[in-house]
């Protein structure tokens, strides 16, 4: 089983600027993302409701090739990684992100100022 789509928008990672909150009922501290992550996040939830593909419960490889707006706060990749990889189970197209086994070919491929995007394949690990 194999899936290819595209999530528009700029990329983002979860790492950056993440802030330190306090819960104001019980005043224990927490982490909270950005707002930019916060914002793309949900950008990309929404895009996500149009997949008709198939959903993984097994174990995949998963290929993600990211085209940035410009150079300006130019992210790392296994930040983007990671970000792509938690947006992918909370929109349910992998049920956990620990089954992403491998991540061969992900790449930051360059610079799209029109139509910044990730372009994601997934394909289970045994076929």
């Amino acid at each position: 089983m194999k899936a290819e789509f595209t999530i528009p928008g700029r990329p983002a990672t979860k790492k950056n600027h993440q802030q330190i909150w306090r819960n104001k009922y019980t005043g224990k501290p927490f982490v909270a993302q950005s707002e930019a992550y916060q914002n793309y996040e949900e950008a990309c939830l929404w895009e996500l409701k149009k997949y008709r593909g198939p959903k993984f419960t097994v174990p995949v490889r998963l290929t993600c090739r990211y085209w940035m707006p410009d150079r300006r706060s130019w992210p790392d990749l296994p930040g983007l990684y990671q970000a792509t990889a938690d947006i992918l189970e909370k929109a349910g197209i992998i049920d956990n992100d620990r089954n992403i086994v491998s991540m061969d070919g992900s790449e930051i491929v360059g610079i799209d100022r029109e139509r910044p995007r990730v372009e994601i394949e997934i394909e289970e690990a045994g076929a």
